[in-house]
């Protein structure tokens, strides 16, 4: 699978499925997409790289506690993942692959962030904050 950022400076590609697919409604997730949430592919590390250009990085720390390393392209700001260290993956923005309509979201998490007017899909599993286990 392939994907890039809006401009193409940008791109990546990953083998394998993703470990999940996730809507984040974190307080970042939210800054960082201008909405509610995050839509994204958890891929191992060992299975992405980045085929063309180079991201800007942004890092953080997660709600998790954990280093987060955010990644957009420096030429037309489009979110392409966060490098997720607590877990050894990245997220990878889903709306950034060339054929999104292939993912559907299987949990939610971090709802308990989500403004009141956030739409959560009642057919996933709904977490707080994280799964148990999920960021060790």
């Amino acid at each position: 699978m392939k994907g890039s950022c809006r401009c193409g400076s940008v791109q990546y590609q990953f083998v394998g499925k993703p470990d999940n697919t996730i809507l984040c409604y974190c307080k970042e997730c939210q800054l960082q997409t201008g909405s509610d949430k995050w839509f994204g592919a958890w891929i191992k590390k060992d299975n992405f790289k980045f085929i063309e250009g180079q991201p800007t990085i942004n890092s953080r720390i997660g709600e998790s506690g954990s280093l987060v390393n955010n990644m957009f392209c420096g030429q037309c700001g489009t979110p392409i993942c966060g490098e997720v260290t607590v877990g050894n993956f990245y997220s990878v923005s889903i709306n950034t692959m060339e054929k999104p309509e292939l993912f559907s979201p299987q949990m939610a998490i971090y709802t308990r962030s989500a403004p009141k007017w956030a739409s959560i899909p009642n057919d996933i599993a709904v977490f707080d904050i994280l799964p148990p286990r999920s960021n060790k």
